[in-house]
């Protein structure tokens, strides 16, 4: 499935949308601890998205943006975590 994302920072706070044929699938939320380190806060899928792989696929997004922008990742929401705890290949953007 394609998805498409959008992404938000203002001031502390972000955002990434994930859209797929112009509908919203998906939402994460961080925030910034400084300028190399973010938390992941919250990962929302649209109900009528669930099981079209929406979740997993906005977190592997974060991912690369966080490698792409010299970023470590701490993922307190429970979905995001559980993502990182199952996939030992993108555990490198992990804050240690």
């Amino acid at each position: 499935m394609e998805f498409t994302y959008t992404q938000e920072e203002e001031s502390s706070k972000g955002l990434f949308v994930q859209t797929h044929e112009g509908t919203v699938t998906a939402r994460l939320t961080y925030s910034r601890m400084d300028d190399n380190n973010i938390i992941v806060d919250h990962t929302a899928v649209d109900p009528a998205s669930t099981g079209m792989g929406a979740g997993k696929a906005i977190v592997f997004h974060l991912v690369e943006w966080a490698r792409e922008n010299n970023q470590k990742i701490l993922p307190l929401c429970p979905f995001a975590k559980g993502v990182f705890d199952r996939t030992p290949e993108i555990r490198d953007v992990l804050r240690g």
